[in-house]
């Protein structure tokens, strides 16, 4: 059998030869000479070979190449461009590529399904005339997909990686070719199964710019050749996905190049991908189920629980590199999480270069399998390992994601759609409101972790955020106090030492309470001086409660250069937003309404009021989101959380508030302990790194100052940077001095 396959490729080749020497009629007839009778006839009866030899080893590969140079010789020296010529017609007619996919199925000799890979991505890519267009080249391609990307660690893979690039190279030229390769049986066969084959029925003609050839008659169409292990197999819809299953498959090699190469060739598939194969890829391929349930697999093949410190350390791997970085430490689950978090950004890089249908139906897809069906269950579950963990992969999947449809389908999630203030007496049984509640968790560590994915979730472009956990309970500023005309300057302001907050005093204290400020001037545009709301923060902390100064760390300028990066970062990504510039006014004589600041804001001046009792790396993470908040440059948000002199309606609390009644709890509790000063600048020396750490009386409190200290000062610098509230890059005035 193996001498008729040699026999069959030299008639091939000799065709060709014999095509330059003027026999050009007898080949396009598809008629071959007495002659070539005679030699297929003697080397089926004298050529003997072993026909478990190995292809390579064989004289098929010199055919193979034999034929290719003659089609390429052949078109180069066509005159008319665009034409198929004799050698092309004849390897069309007789079906030599339909041959060759039949012996690479049985993989007849060994080995030949390689060199069928090989042949057809040479032929593809050497021969400039749309062969895609043509039946007897689509059909035996398609079967040729259907072999590829099969089986997981194929030994062709490297081979059936290049065919499919050649594929999408010569789609993204004609994107119009991929509506074909996708629907393949409906598009190729129409012709037919109209019960009549003419002698155009080998080719199918798209485009007006693919020539017909004529010639293949019906017997032509009857003949073929059968190879033991391989049978002609009808067309039942082989053109159906094959190129998506192969490159899907592909994409989950272990060898770390072809994948990398197969989801490049995706990427570059899905975003050429005209409106009709978008439509197809999402209604008839397995594109978005296969993608998301893979991103499944991944995430059970992950230990059930991970310490979120490692699960930091990968954040922002990328799916090019899906590996994690050598230096880093190795833990239980290691190559597990970054194959998880490779392929997350994968789909989320998908998302985004797709078409705008394909991208919706793919980011939808990843959330309901992903999101709802695999982490929501995790996050509601009663065992901690399992909240920590969900919220800490939730946190980094957060961090790497980048595409406008999934995040919005993400927001959705977490946030919901809701934008009616919210109520005091609500009993909301959503995501976001258990997300919340973990905020303020029995286990600091679960209540680290939700934090942290609060502050990546603010850092989203993305005002359903916002607006969602702050804005829709500032909006009517019923925080403020109504009956009162707003005033055009605070000489009539209340005085720390008149602050509700401060009614318990300091009695014994032997320290006295921060100087009263000045009142604020009035400024040009009527809003408080800079100078004034920046002291406010930087005196709410005594003198004999601050220690940065005695260590020459840095100080409120340093802040003042964080936070005015921050806040041009996060003007740039509101912009679009529509934001007002500047607070709604209050009308005077409509009915006062109770204020509830919702349960987000609930929890952190809950747990900002308790800053002096929790451990340093929870107040970290608490004043962390808050500064976060403070930073957003609405006029409702700046008034709110940084104006000191705002006049609060009954009952209500502010940030400034809140931190003048933990103020007011440390100057009574600094006298329950002994050499407290020296005390206090000891831990900030350990924190800092200066002096090895050890534990002492009240460390949580002495922590929970420094913390104190450093936020008044952020706030502070915060506050500066965004005056005025509109326009933080005009006249800023220079940052007041470092001590006040």
């Amino acid at each position: 059998m193996l001498s008729r396959l040699g026999a069959l490729l030299q008639e091939a080749v000799g065709a060709g030869r014999r095509s330059h020497q003027l026999c050009t009629t007898c080949i396009r007839m598809g008629r071959p000479g007495e002659s070539r009778k005679n030699s297929l006839t003697a080397r089926m009866q004298n050529e003997r070979q072993d026909e478990n030899t190995p292809a390579k080893k064989t004289d098929i590969p010199w055919r193979l190449k034999q034929m290719l140079d003659i089609l390429v010789y052949e078109e180069k020296q066509q005159a008319a461009a665009g034409e198929a010529g004799p050698c092309l017609e004849y390897l069309l007619q007789h079906k030599i590529l339909e041959t060759l996919c039949t012996l690479g199925k049985a993989e007849y000799p060994p080995g030949m399904r390689q060199q069928v890979f090989l042949f057809f991505s040479r032929i593809l890519a050497q021969v400039q005339h749309p062969l895609l267009h043509y039946l007897n080249v689509h059909r035996p391609v398609q079967k040729l997909l259907q072999l590829g990307g099969t089986a997981a660690g194929s030994p062709t893979e490297k081979e059936e990686v290049h065919f499919t690039t050649i594929l999408c190279t010569k789609i993204q030229q004609d994107p119009a070719l991929l509506t074909y390769i996708l629907e393949g049986k409906k598009v190729v066969g129409k012709k037919e199964t109209s019960g009549h084959q003419d002698k155009s029925s080998s080719l199918e003609e798209p485009s007006s710019r693919v020539p017909k050839i004529d010639g293949e008659s019906s017997e032509a169409q009857a003949t073929g050749t059968h190879f033991p292990g391989g049978t002609e197999e009808p067309d039942n819809g082989l053109g159906e996905n094959n190129l998506l299953a192969s490159l899907i498959g592909l994409c989950k090699s272990k060898k770390s190049r072809v994948a990398l190469k197969a989801q490049e060739n995706l990427l570059l598939l899905v975003g050429v991908a005209p409106q009709a194969a978008a439509t197809y890829l999402v209604q008839r391929s397995p594109l978005c189920s296969a993608m998301a349930e893979h991103l499944c697999q991944l995430y059970q093949a992950m230990p059930n629980f991970l310490d979120p410190a490692d699960i930091a350390t990968l954040e922002g791997i990328s799916w090019r590199v899906p590996s994690a970085p050598s230096d880093e430490a190795s833990f239980p689950g290691r190559e597990a999480l970054a194959a998880f978090l490779g392929w997350f950004d994968y789909c989320d890089h998908l998302i985004r270069e797709a078409h705008e249908v394909v991208a919706g139906a793919l980011a939808r897809a990843v959330t309901e399998k992903l999101f709802v069906a695999t982490l929501q269950p995790q996050l509601l579950h009663v065992a901690e390992q399992s909240i920590l963990t969900s919220t800490a992969l939730l946190t980094a999947l957060l961090h790497q994601l980048c595409s406008p449809a999934l995040l919005q389908e993400a927001v959705d999630f977490f946030v919901g759609s809701d934008r009616q203030p919210e109520a005091p007496e609500d009993s909301p049984h959503s995501l976001c409101s258990h997300l919340i509640g973990h905020c303020d968790h029995l286990s600091d560590e679960i209540s680290i972790a939700t934090l942290r994915l609060f502050e990546e979730l603010l850092q989203k472009p993305n005002e359903q955020i916002v607006h969602t956990l702050l804005l829709r309970n500032l909006e009517g500023r019923t925080y403020v106090a109504r009956g009162l005309p707003e005033p055009e300057s605070y000489e009539d302001s209340l005085d720390l030492e008149e602050d509700p907050y401060f009614t318990d005093g300091f009695p014994n204290s032997g320290f006295q309470p921060t100087p009263r400020l000045p009142a604020p001037t009035p400024h040009l545009d009527g809003k408080t001086a800079v100078t004034e709301i920046v002291n406010s923060f930087l005196c709410l902390v005594p003198e004999e409660a601050k220690t940065s100064a005695f260590l020459e760390e840095t100080g409120y300028d340093t802040y003042v250069h964080d936070a005015y990066g921050l806040f041009q970062e996060c003007c740039s990504r509101v912009a679009s937003w529509g934001w007002p510039l500047a607070p709604t006014p209050l009308d005077p004589h409509e009915p006062e309404t109770p204020f509830f600041e919702g349960r987000f804001l609930q929890v952190l001046f809950n747990r900002m009021a308790r800053i002096l009792d929790q451990p340093y790396s929870l107040n970290l993470q608490v004043t962390s989101v808050l500064s976060r908040l403070a930073l957003f440059p609405h006029p409702h948000i700046h008034e709110y959380l940084l104006d000191p002199y705002i006049s609060l309606a009954p009952g209500c609390r502010s940030l400034f508030s809140v931190l003048v009644r933990v103020i007011g709890d440390l100057m009574q509790r600094i006298q329950r302990v002994p050499q407290f000063s020296s005390k206090l600048l000891l831990v900030r020396k350990q924190l800092t790194g200066q002096v090895p750490g050890e534990q002492m009386d009240h460390q949580t409190l002495l922590q929970g100052v420094v913390v104190l200290e450093e936020f008044c000062k952020e706030l502070a610098a915060i506050a500066f940077v965004k005056f005025p509230p509109n326009s933080p890059h005009l006249n800023l005035p220079p940052p007041p001095q470092r001590h006040v």
